[in-house]
């Protein structure tokens, strides 16, 4: 029987340090650009006389990417992406105080071997490139608002040579055609896929959830593992609580994780703040908290998580929002 591989790789942007293992071998060290011919040889090394490999990666974006979809569709192979958390506390744990490319690589692989391996589950194209259309829309979304707030404070002041006013303006404008340009890049995205079609009708049918919203949304939720369950999204999204507590001393308040995606817990920040007003239900829900004595804030992300509840029964059950199940749903989480 062939001996599995267990490897743990660190991508950098140009370089992939690997750290393989086979069987009761030795720990075996290489260095692969991080192109995709260097995939391929990734690949065909670790599978090398027909050994099965298992490789555990950490989630870094653009650079681990390509790697990823490679590792997953090459035969022979499973890949998980790691959270970057939990691989450095499993280095922490493993009391590494030395972190290059190379430990990191020798960390992951220790990380494959001996915790519960995941397969990664390659996310649909459409999916996958709408995702990508609304993480560029929402940086250059945040540009937007921090050149407008340079050009309120080049006007407040009489000094402001006109040259800089002007310059802030012709910026603003170009970032409003980039951003017109992404947003019909999304819609056409959407409009060419059945799935992104009909989840986008039914986000839209949430009040607070227009389309920016929904691209924004539909790009997160829909690269994620078809099988993860409702709290899983929520821990996936770092809206799940976090609870500290020691003996009868140590009793911290409880408070939201953020241990987990940040982009969608953005996407979901504007819808809720609108439902709030706009929606009744929703509303009345927010109200409730408050008179618990909740903070402003708290009441928000637990409309963030409800939010989260609804769409991840939304999409599941092809049905369109509805107040009532939201409350019921929010009524039922009460103590």
């Amino acid at each position: 029987m062939d001996k599995q591989t267990i490897a743990g790789v660190d991508v950098s942007a140009r370089r992939l340090d690997v750290a393989a293992q086979r069987g009761e071998e030795q720990l075996v060290r290489r260095e692969f650009a991080n192109t995709a011919k260097g995939h391929q040889r990734v690949i065909r090394w670790l599978t090398k006389r027909g050994a099965h490999a298992r490789v555990v990666l950490e989630a870094t974006g653009v650079y681990s990417h390509d790697l990823a979809l490679a590792l997953a569709e090459a035969p022979g192979v499973e890949v998980m992406v790691a959270n970057p958390r939990a691989t450095h506390a499993f280095a922490t744990a493993c009391m590494q105080r030395t972190r290059t490319d190379l430990t990191m690589a020798i960390i992951l692989q220790s990380y494959a071997a001996r915790m519960r391996f995941v397969p990664w589950v390659v996310p649909p194209p459409a999916a996958r490139a709408l995702q990508a259309v609304g993480r560029r829309m929402a940086a250059l979304s945040a540009e937007q608002t921090r050149e407008k707030n340079r050009l309120h404070a080049a006007q407040a002041k009489a000094a402001t040579p006109r040259a800089i006013v002007n310059d802030l303006k012709a910026n603003l404008r170009q970032l409003t055609r980039r951003l017109r340009t992404l947003t019909v890049e999304a819609q056409r995205l959407i409009a060419n896929d059945p799935q992104l079609a009909r989840a986008a009708a039914q986000l839209t049918s949430i009040p607070g959830v227009a389309l920016t919203s929904a691209i924004y949304l539909l790009g997160e939720l829909l690269t994620l593992a078809p099988d993860m369950s409702v709290r899983q999204w929520v821990a996936h999204a770092g809206l799940d609580v976090r609870v500290v507590q020691s003996g009868t001393s140590v009793r911290a308040a409880p408070r939201m994780s953020k241990m987990g995606n940040a982009h969608l817990r953005r996407a979901l920040y504007m819808p809720a703040l609108v439902a709030i007003r706009f929606q009744p239900n929703v509303r009345a829900f927010y109200e409730e908290l408050l008179a618990r004595s909740k903070a402003p804030l708290q009441a928000v992300v637990a409309v963030m998580r409800k939010l989260l509840h609804a769409i991840y029964g939304m999409l599941k059950t092809d049905t369109a929002f509805d107040g009532a199940k939201f409350r019921a749903l929010a009524a039922a989480s009460q103590p």
